[in-house]
Formats: structure tokens, C-alpha cells, sequence
């Protein structure tokens, strides 16, 4: 199924989650705006995802190879999955982020009164 364009009814689902996706699909914010029109309002976005580290010389060399990465594997690996996140309109609760700030857990809810949500 395309993660752009969910085939459930809109608030379907209690928990959305997702691992290790965000990197390799052409429009994470219009994937992450779907997770949330099939959430419930109550209920969450959970993910798991890799993204670019924090720490300078890592984040240099995510971004020197990141081309070069995707060609080969498909995975963008220094998208930020925060921002993209924020830039879908969800709601973060928490943001954890370990392994050289290069694994984010993020936790989310739908955003209740958000136009970005389809119905």
C-alpha cells in the first residue's frame, strides 16, 4: 500500500507506528500527514527513526555522503525527522534521541482542529 496515500477510513486506527520509514519515501510530510488522518484524535504516532545526528563531525559526514547513500540504498539518512514531524502538523509529546543523537523515538498525537488533516 502507498504510505502517501493510506487505503483505511480516516481516524482507524489508535496507534500509528512506523519504523525506520521516513528516510526512504519521496514525501515524508505527506506520509506523516497521512499516519495522522487515520489516527484517532486520541490517539498516537509512535516512531522509530534514524536521522541527522547532532553531533558535528557525524552530521558532516551524513551530509557528505548523503547522496551518494541514497543512490545506492534508497535511505536519505540525514533527513530530520523532528522537523518533519513538526512540519506535518502533529503534535510532539516526546522526542528521545540515543546512538549518537542518530536514532529518534518520537511519540505524537494528531493535531484536532488541523486543516492538514484529510477527512
Amino acid at each position: 500500500m502507498d504510505a502517501a496515500d493510506l487505503a483505511f477510513p480516516t481516524r482507524s486506527f489508535e496507534t500509528v507506528v512506523s519504523t525506520l520509514a521516513l528516510c526512504s519515501v519521496t514525501e515524508p510530510v505527506r506520509v506523516l500527514h497521512e499516519m495522522s488522518r487515520v489516527c484517532r484524535t486520541d490517539g498516537q504516532v509512535l516512531l522509530l527513526e534514524h536521522g541527522r545526528s547532532s553531533v558535528s563531525w557525524l552530521a558532516a559526514l551524513q551530509d557528505r555522503t548523503e547522496a551518494s547513500w541514497a543512490s545506492h540504498v534508497g535511505c536519505h539518512w540525514n533527513r530530520d525527522p523532528l522537523a518533519l514531524v513538526l512540519a506535518a502538523g502533529l503534535q510532539v509529546l516526546d522526542c528521545r534521541k540515543t546512538f549518537f543523537d542518530l536514532v529518534y523515538v518520537i511519540r505524537a498525537v494528531p493535531v484536532k482542529d488541523s486543516g492538514r488533516v484529510r477527512d
